[in-house]
């Protein structure tokens, strides 16, 4: 590291990784996209919507296919938490003082200085946008109830 000091060269790890990413929107297979995941749950229908206007057949395709007709129960979101604490997943997320899902990954943003925590909400019958924008959000961490300000984009840089 000494070599590397004039040249702004810094120790940076996993946890560099996981904060960046939060804050880009990348996301991460083992936690905001499982195998009980949907690329249209995720925020990725990007991803398949260009296969599924074609005849290629593809392991999911019927049920991607039947979950784009009848609408969504769940959708990973983010949100930006003003705690004082750490965040460190499975807090609950609330909406208009109801829990309606689960943080899946955190991290802090350094670049927006506050907790970054992606995670999934759901709906009985089908998520619309205008109900995810619409609510009032929180998340509880330790007992402890945050406002939390939720987005559909990354938080940083969100035009990329």
């Amino acid at each position: 590291m000494a070599a590397g000091k004039p040249h702004g060269i810094v120790d940076s790890g996993y946890r560099a990784i996981d904060a960046l990413s939060s804050e880009k929107g990348y996301k991460h297979w083992h936690e905001d996209v499982r195998p009980d995941t949907t690329p249209l749950e995720a925020g990725m229908a990007w991803l398949v919507n260009s296969k599924l206007k074609t005849g290629v057949d593809f392991l999911g395709r019927d049920a991607l296919l039947a979950q784009k007709k009848s609408g969504i129960k769940k959708r990973l979101v983010c949100l930006k938490v003003k705690s004082p604490v750490p965040l460190v997943t499975l807090e609950a997320i609330s909406r208009d003082d109801d829990v309606v899902g689960w943080v899946c990954r955190t991290s802090y943003g350094y670049s927006l200085g506050c907790n970054i925590a992606w995670g999934y909400v759901e709906h009985p019958e089908k998520i619309t946008l205008d109900w995810i924008r619409s609510g009032k959000y929180q998340v509880e961490c330790m007992g402890e109830v945050y406002d939390a300000e939720v987005s559909l984009a990354a938080p940083f840089d969100s035009k990329t």
